[in-house]
């Protein structure tokens, strides 16, 4: 599975389907795996990542905290939104400092006691939303963890049930007293800021804070210029107690004198301006007091001043303060304080020793009176006191200028009349009261400035808060949405169950709904069968008489036919005629031959012939009254049983009436329910259409924030390896820097022997004085020299800096040059590889090509020859064709002349058939009459059936009033019955509501009863307490 890779070390498979950790191969390089939004369910196969710091996966199906013992160098570690029951595994991971268990089932957090001491980091774990029940579980379980500074239980409405308990925050704050953050608000009840609470989001820029913040260090040391402020809201928090260490410091200083102690900015301005009026009293007394110096001076002679060296009168030598300058530079380097803050600290710390060492010289001054040794204090303090100045600016100007221009009126104090240093003093102080006055407004200026800086430095810790709150905003949401999408699963899967059961409900009534209409369908056949009897009735009449019609018309055509035959046969009777008369002739001669009919013989014939034919037609009479009398029984049996079917029947179709009304009643519920739930089902699909877009949207959101802090963390590696390369330069720096140190120790050292020798030839003041302006005059130009010397190093060291920047500028472009380069050769390569392997595929297509138009040339070849062939064989075939054709030219002849012999064979049959028609008239009609017999007879019979069909409609009708009438009066009765059980049953609520009122008022009886002896064995207890009183 492919995983995405932003940056070396890095590893982020969001929401790619993982469903277990031995899928993927992970190098064992890695320091971040990201598997966030997977079906993992496993921990498994990270024993070989030694060095992975930071791991996630949350939102995954993990049950149990198993497979990270191996994993020693784990900061951050976070199985939010899994299914995890019990805190377990965590005894080696010595190094973790951030757990996030929010969005479980914990109940058990025996864990956690493997994690007691001080040998465990562990500072910040999240539980919220979990099982936690117990208050004493929780506190044996999480008291020993000594690291321990933020717990929550209980974020944005998701909680624990432990947080519902009554004193829960204050029982914990007691009894874990190393917590300084509870459910996102500190000791006192305030929320903590988003960003310091959920630091965790920047974990891959800590080790890039903190060597930007020592790189930072290490160049504020050489460089006095602004740099941009770095946000480091954590380091920040850590030096807070430095900082207001180093301000009581300051201000307990300042205190001695002025006794006021502050640590706001409008409270130090307010000390500045008490410092500055101080100063003005103290300048104006000390001008008092050199004019009464003057006009003393004026007058005596100035006795020997004893001399003492500079140490026993000014502890604040150049030595003392380089030291403590070196020793400040020490503190930086172990604070890691920004450049933009430092500058600040330094600033501040040096403004308020320079006020005490004016104030000390000042009283020392007014009270030691030794002008020449205030004068050369103050050209000591000036020269140490260079670097402290530049970084002052006009304050330290404006001390440096009044310190002078005080030397100068004590070195003229012996010359000047007390009207003209009067008038230089006062334009002294109206110039120092303006560069006051500018200075004031340079301090509103910066005081501004670093305002401004503060404001972008809350703005983007605001954009960071904001930023992390996003991302957890983001992923509560998609927890939210997936808890939803659970939901909606967990709706559906129900919905579709109860569909099932619908379904199968529906199958049900659909099986008796077919059963029923089975039954009706029954009934249906029945009925068409009868309809289809009396149909096949009608149509064998129908045909009956379709027949005889065409009979009738046949008969018309026979008739016709008759017509022409018997004007034919008219010819042939006249011959006949003449014939018979002629037969008639030889009859009558015959006759009077034969015996006469009224002979007794022939009507003895008769009668016999008679009484037989008599015989016959009584017993066909007689067999047809038979026939008669079985078919009325038969017919009244049917009736009775048409009768009794269609009560049945009737019956059975209410039943299936009724039952078919329910069904449809339900099939219509059902119906409804069913649109209702493919509604609810649409709906759904519509919000899961819905949810799926926000999630589409949240994850490419979630995926720009992740390439714009990969893209981040590149940059900031990319600066580190470049500020690595100007921390070496530096160090090189550095050592040249020791060197010049070290010259300047060697001159101070002459400084502090030269000292020492004018020190000792202060005694002899008067004799040497000369000489010893000459040699101050020296030292002021070696000063000078030194000083000259030392701006002409710092601006080569700029040059070199700005020669070393310009180096690896041009060291950057030559290497992105050369990564150009290599990037165009590669893709060059891959070009021509790839060409190869087009051509390679087209030489291998063309070998198939030719192979496959081998193959078909061989095939058209074997067809080919087939069809010669096949050719050839019909050419056989044709000429065999036309042989066969001769031959049956042949037969054709052979035929005609058989069809020739047939012809006249068919002529004299011809007449036979003539003879037969003749014969078929004459039987033709005789069966026309008997046909016209039978036709009586049916119309007889039809009559009979249509009155017995009346007759059955009429009993229809008949027994479908008794029905109506029987049904009518069964309503009736139900009805009544229905009336008399509902006066039952009022009057059966009535004797209940009765009996309650009794038992009511029975309670209430007993009740008073109850209160009365309650009452009477009061009395009781009191008259006998009152008599054991008495007794």
């Amino acid at each position: 599975m492919a995983g995405e890779r932003s940056l070396p070390g890095q590893l982020s498979l969001m929401d790619k389907g993982v469903k277990s950790l031995l899928e993927l191969s992970l190098s064992a390089d890695l320091h971040t795996l990201n598997l966030h939004c997977n079906r993992i369910a496993r921990i498994e196969g990270l024993g070989h990542l030694r060095n992975l710091r930071h791991l996630d996966l949350s939102s995954n199906q993990i049950r149990r905290m198993e497979g990270l013992s191996s994993l020693v160098n784990l900061r951050t570690l976070s199985l939010s939104c899994n299914l995890i029951t019990k805190v377990e595994g965590l005894e080696k991971l010595f190094s973790l400092t951030m757990l996030n268990l929010s969005y479980n089932r914990i109940c058990d957090l025996s864990g956690f006691q493997c994690l007691h001491g001080t040998g465990h980091k562990i500072s910040h774990i999240d539980l919220h939303s979990n099982c936690i029940n117990s208050m004493n579980h929780l506190l044996q379980c999480t008291k020993g963890l000594r690291c321990l500074t933020s717990l929550t239980l209980e974020k944005n409405g998701k909680a624990n049930p432990v947080c519902h308990t009554a004193g829960y925050r204050e029982t914990v704050l007691q009894t874990l007293p190393q917590l300084t953050a509870l459910d996102g608000r500190n000791i006192s009840g305030e929320p903590v800021d988003a960003a310091e609470e959920n630091c965790s989001d920047l974990y891959c820029l800590e080790d890039i804070l903190g060597c930007l913040v020592s790189s930072e260090c290490s160049s504020s040391r050489d460089q006095n210029c602004v740099i941009l402020p770095v946000v480091t809201p954590h380091i920040d928090q850590a030096l807070a107690h430095f900082r207001q260490r180093t301000s009581i410091a300051v201000q307990s200083a300042i205190s001695s004198s002025t006794e006021l102690v502050s640590s706001s900015e409008p409270e130090k301005a307010e000390l500045d301006k008490i410092h500055s009026e101080m100063r003005m009293k103290k300048i104006e007394d000390q001008i008092s007091q050199i004019l009464q110096k003057v006009s003393d001076t004026s007058r005596r002679e100035a006795p020997p001043n004893v001399l003492k060296a500079k140490r026993d009168i000014d502890p604040t030598s150049e030595s003392e303060n380089e030291s403590g300058k070196e020793n400040n530079r020490k503190t930086v380097k172990r604070s890691k304080i920004p450049t933009y803050r430092r500058t600040t600290l330094s600033t501040r710390c040096h403004t308020n020793p320079l006020k005490n060492k004016i104030i000390d010289r000042e009283e020392k001054k007014s009270s030691s009176k030794r002008p020449h040794s205030s004068q050369r204090d103050g050209h000591l303090q000036s020269s140490s006191d260079t670097r402290d100045l530049e970084v002052l600016g006009r304050k330290a100007e404006i001390v440096t200028g009044r310190q002078s221009n005080v030397d100068k009126l004590e070195e003229i104090n012996s010359n000047a009349t007390d009207e003209s240093t009067y008038r230089a003093l006062i334009q002294e102080l109206d110039q120092e009261k303006e560069r006051r006055w500018k200075a004031e407004q340079a301090e509103k200026k910066l005081t501004e400035h670093v305002r401004e800086l503060q404001k972008h430095a809350k703005e983007e810790k605001n954009i960071q808060s904001m930023a992390v709150y996003t991302t957890d905003r983001l992923k509560e949401l998609i927890l939210k949405e997936r808890n939803a999408k659970a939901r909606l699963q967990a709706d559906v899967q129900q919905l579709k169950s109860e569909i099932e059961r619908l379904t199968n409900e529906l199958n049900q009534a659909r099986n008796e709904a077919a059963a029923h209409q089975k039954a009706v369908q029954a009934l249906e056949e029945t009925i068409s069968k009868m309809e289809r009897e009396r149909l096949q009735q009608r149509t064998t009449e129908m045909k009956q008489v379709q027949e005889a019609e065409l009979k009738a018309s046949a008969n018309e055509r026979e008739v016709q036919l008759l017509r022409i035959s018997f004007r034919q046969q008219k010819e042939k009777v006249k011959q006949l005629h003449e014939l018979l008369i002629l037969r008639e002739q030889e009859q009558r001669k015959e006759l009077e031959t034969r015996v006469a009919l009224n002979g007794p013989e022939f009507q003895d014939a008769l009668s016999k012939s008679v009484a037989k034919e008599e015989q016959r037609h009584e017993q066909r009479v007689k067999e047809f009254q038979e026939t008669i009398n079985m078919l009325n029984r038969k017919y009244k049996e049917l009736e009775d049983e048409f009768r009794l079917a269609l009560t049945i029947e009737a019956k059975r179709f209410e039943e299936v009436k009724e039952g078919f009304e329910n069904v449809a009643a339900d099939l219509a519920e059902h119906k409804r329910a069913l649109f209702e739930f493919e509604q609810k089902e649409e709906e759904m699909a519509s919000l899961i259409r819905d949810l799926t877009s926000i999630v589409k949207e949240q994850k490419a959101k979630i995926a720009e924030l992740t390439k714009a802090n990969e893209e981040a963390t590149a940059n900031l590696k990319c600066r580190t390896g470049e500020l690595e390369t100007v921390i070496e330069e530096d160090k090189q720096k550095a050592v040249q820097v020791e060197l010049l140190k070290k010259e300047k120790g060697k001159l101070i050292s002459q400084l502090t022997a030269q000292e020492s020798v004018i020190d000792g030839l202060k005694m002899e003041r008067k004799i040497w004085g000369q000489e010893l302006a000459q040699q101050g005059a020296h030292l002021a130009q070696d000063r000078g020299k030194l000083e000259a010397k030392i701006e002409v190093l710092t601006n080569e060291i700029e040059v070199l800096k700005k020669q070393k920047e310009h180096d690896s500028d041009t060291i950057k472009i030559k290497n992105k040059i050369a990564d150009d380069q290599t990037e165009t050769i590669r893709r060059l390569k891959e070009g021509l590889q790839e060409k190869e392997k087009q051509i390679r595929k087209q030489h291998e297509e063309n070998l198939e090509a030719q192979k496959f138009f081998q193959v078909q040339l061989d095939e058209k070849a074997a067809e080919f020859e087939e069809l010669m062939e096949k050719f050839e064989r019909q050419n056989e075939r044709k000429e065999e064709l036309k042989q066969l054709l001769e031959d049956k030219e042949v037969e054709l002849d052979d035929i005609k002349n058989a069809h020739s012999a047939l012809k006249k064979k068919w002529q004299g049959k011809g007449e036979l058939l003539s003879q037969l028609e003749v014969q078929v008239k004459q039987m033709k009609e005789s069966f026309d009459m008997k046909e016209k017999k039978l036709i009586e007879e049916r119309d007889k019979s039809l009559q009979a059936q249509r009155i017995a069909v009346e007759k059955l409609h009429k009993m229809d009708d008949a027994f479908r009033k008794q029905l109506e009438s029987v049904l009518a009066a069964h309503q009736e009765k139900l009805l009544q019955l229905a009336n008399e059980k509902e006066s039952q049953i009022k009057a059966a609520n009535e004797k209940v509501y009765c009996v309650e009122e009794e038992m009511r008022q029975l309670l209430q009886e007993m009740a008073n009863n109850k209160k009365n002896m309650e009452n009477k064995i009061r009395r009781l207890t009191h008259a006998l307490n009152d008599i054991q009183q008495d007794l």
